[in-house]
């Protein structure tokens, strides 16, 4: 088994300018939408080739007053800072806000914004110059309700991204529950208490109009509890399937069929239910090939006393959980997981999982001294052979406990190593760089469709290294819970200082092919004519010194 890795994570949030505090209304009322707090994006909203940031944020609740709270844009400077740019942008909108998805939906050239929000999501297409206009009416996704993830894809592969959201619970105001710990005062409801909401799931027409095709395309249920979603072609036929992590309920896996239609196979599949055959509260999500199967495998986070669910994909259309005899049972036991995802933080070619904590109950001590209401994260170093080791103690940052939710990785310098972003639950948002990542050598890829989606979402980007190996990854949006990581594909090279070839397989089944390509480079991959632009990696990056 290898040392630990020796890169470290550096909170720089105040050194980057990034002053965001999430506000969830909680007045002493115990509404549940106060116990989820929410997501954060990275996207490039103004094409410049820097990710920059969007913070989802919640209101205070009707009548109690307070200031005015809003999500916030910040733009990257290209040198280690932010600046907040939504007042005038148009996404100064107060929301309840809890999660987001961006994606060039008209596939004109920008990243538009969706925002999920209780009682009704929002639309932002982006017009350019930093401003973004609200297209929700017109497009006809609002979707009233307890909307939580979302993602863009092309589940039809026409060309055009269609939208999957996940819903929650069927809660308001008016049908608030009280429950109680002491049979005293009132606690927070568990997701039990109300009945759930199915997702949705809107068919882009290409006229700047989608429509909600849920129940034809077989993802209507309206017993969904669902936090967390994500995108995989589980079963590698070139059709994007759907996972979604429901909460209290069994997990749901829609098989893509490839005619406009989905079939859930969670069951026969092994990830409804836990071993011991009992739904767990699933919250985020994510979805990668963590050990070189070929095949892309599941990570899960879930509720405290439940453990993360680590599902390899076996290629029968069996997934079983690796979790329980693992690192990564053990060390999330305790631990109440939200935002989680793959990314080779240490870029040596296998993926790591980073996974967001904190409970849900702010009193949850008086009744379970070993949980804790705020809780440090989980950063687990993949060793290969399907062994992790958890090396959060190799960052200081890394020790604070905190109660976080949502949580998405980009890489804000432009370095080549992934740096991580995360929301706590009314507290503020941490900015984490990344330190020594770049030591070894990296491969970006940014994808640009022609006759697929503009993004080249759910394109499959594979490389062949030396010696025939092979590493691919899939171009997504969604997963951890309620986020959005950067769309360009990272991958870690190790030693190596090129690879011997590319091969982009995109939506609509075009295949193109790259010769022998150096490492320590980013690449704009356009589909049909190879490679547009080529920028080096610089190691030295801004704000580091």
């Amino acid at each position: 088994m290898r040392s630990a890795s020796p890169v470290t994570f550096t909170d720089v949030t105040a050194k980057a300018g990034i002053k965001f505090v999430h506000t969830s209304g909680a007045f002493g009322k115990k509404y549940l939408p106060e116990t989820l707090g929410s997501g954060v994006l990275f996207l490039d909203a103004d094409g410049d080739g820097w990710q920059d940031l969007l913070l989802i944020n919640s209101t205070n609740w009707p009548g109690r007053g307070g200031a005015r709270t809003m999500p916030a844009l910040y733009r990257n400077n290209h040198d280690g800072t932010f600046v907040d740019v939504t007042r005038g942008s148009g996404l100064d909108v107060e929301v309840y806000g809890i999660g987001g998805a961006a994606a060039d939906f008209d596939n004109d050239g920008k990243v538009d914004v969706y925002v999920t929000a209780l009682g009704g999501n929002h639309l932002f297409r982006n017009l350019g110059g930093g401003r973004f206009a609200e297209v929700t009416k017109a497009a006809g996704v609002a979707d009233a309700g307890f909307s939580t993830s979302a993602l863009w894809f092309d589940y039809d592969n026409d060309g055009k991204l269609d939208l999957v959201v996940s819903h929650y619970v069927d809660w308001s105001i008016d049908k608030d529950l009280f429950c109680t710990l002491d049979g005293k005062n009132k606690s927070y409801c568990t997701p039990e208490s109300y009945k759930g909401q199915s997702p949705t799931l809107y068919h882009n027409r290409g006229d700047g109009t989608f429509e909600d095709v849920t129940k034809r395309a077989g993802l209507f249920d309206a017993t969904s509890k669902g936090l967390g979603v994500a995108m995989l072609d589980f079963d590698g036929d070139g059709w994007m399937d759907v996972f979604v992590a429901n909460d209290t309920q069994p997990n749901r896996l829609y098989r893509n069929k490839g005619n406009g239609t989905f079939t859930d196979v969670a069951m026969g599949a092994g990830v409804a239910f836990s071993e011991a055959g009992v739904a767990r509260a699933g919250m985020g999500v994510d979805a990668t090939d963590y050990d070189g199967s070929g095949r892309p495998s599941l990570i899960i986070g879930n509720f405290s006393n439940e453990m993360m669910a680590l599902y390899h994909n076996e290629g029968t259309g069996l997934f079983i959980d690796e979790a329980p005899t693992s690192t990564i049972g053990r060390a999330s036991l305790l631990t109440l997981t939200f935002g989680c995802f793959f990314f080779d933080f240490d870029l040596d070619g296998r993926p790591d999982i980073f996974a967001a904590n904190g409970h849900v109950a702010d009193d949850i001590e008086r009744v379970q001294a070993r949980v804790k209401y705020a809780e440090r994260p989980h950063l687990f170093h993949n060793l290969g052979q399907k062994k992790f080791e958890e090396v959060t103690a190799q960052s200081a940052s890394l020790q604070q406990a905190w109660v976080a939710r949502g949580a998405a990785y980009g890489d804000i310098d432009n370095d080549g190593d992934l740096d991580v972003l995360v929301m706590t639950n009314n507290g503020p948002a941490h900015l984490l760089r990344n330190d020594g990542g770049n030591a070894n050598n990296v491969l970006r890829i940014q994808t640009v469709g022609t006759t697929s989606n503009r993004d080249g979402i759910g394109a499959r980007v594979e490389l062949t290294l030396a010696g025939g190996a092979k590493a691919w990854q899939i171009v997504k949006t969604g997963s951890s819970y309620a986020s959005q990581s950067e769309l360009p594909v990272t991958f870690g090279l190790g030693a190596a200082t090129d690879v011997a070839g590319i091969r982009v397989r995109w939506p609509g089944g075009r295949v193109d092919t790259i010769g022998a390509t150096k490492a320590n480079q980013t690449l704009v991959v356009k589909e049909g004519a190879g490679v547009l632009k080529a920028t080096p990696i610089v190691r030295g990056s801004p704000g580091k010194q």
